[in-house]
């Protein structure tokens, strides 16, 4: 069960104020949302999941995307710390915990191809087997296995259970720390300035 599940208030199916919230969080307009696989206890989506092929065509492994500012910007600190080469270290040194991490991998990409199904993407043949972050070798973003954990619920991933533990000093999944993190009463951004649509628009030109 995730850590905050989205059944607790709201349901794991994107409502148009789930998208515009979204869009606010990440300061660009959301794309290809499938889900909301765990939410704020006031009911705000923490994570979205987005489908594995996005409507432009790009293929996207990413699927749990972390999206509240206060945890992204928590996730950020802990990775200029130093914890991403740290987890790393271990995974080389610790064969409990490299065999952990490599199960994560693996619900990782079963989960996407789950998510895959429900939005109707069918088959991603260019990410097969590749899934985000850095498993199942190493860890190269603590923002998405944090986003992995709170979807998925404690025990699935190991290293973004830590991780989701060390950003207690600025986000606990019992507390909301919605006020402020974003601008509510903005207009919705329109204009998608991810380095993904750059590369499609390179591609084009």
């Amino acid at each position: 069960m995730p850590a905050t599940p989205s059944s607790a208030s709201g349901g794991r199916v994107p409502t148009q104020h789930d998208l515009d919230t979204l869009s606010r969080q990440l300061n660009r307009p959301v794309r290809d949302v499938v889900e909301i696989p765990a939410r704020c206890v006031c009911g705000n989506p923490l994570v979205a999941a987005t489908a594995p092929r996005l409507s432009n065509g790009i293929p996207f492994p990413t699927t749990y995307y972390l999206t509240h500012p206060v945890i992204t910007a928590a996730a950020s600190r802990l990775e200029a710390a130093g914890l991403m080469n740290e987890m790393t270290d271990r995974l080389g040194s610790d064969s409990e915990l490299a065999a952990a991490y490599l199960k994560a991998h693996d619900s990782y990409i079963a989960a996407r191809e789950a998510i895959g199904e429900r939005a109707g993407t069918g088959p991603v043949p260019e990410i097969a087997g590749i899934s985000a972050g850095g498993m199942p070798t190493r860890v190269k973003c603590l923002h998405v296995l944090i986003g992995h954990s709170l979807a998925a619920g404690p025990g699935v991933n190991p290293l973004g259970d830590e991780a989701l533990a060390a950003v207690a000093p600025w986000w606990t999944a019992d507390t909301c720390h919605c006020a402020g993190a974003w601008d509510d009463g903005a207009p919705v951004p329109n204009k998608d300035l991810s380095r993904h649509v750059k590369h499609l628009n390179q591609q084009g030109s």
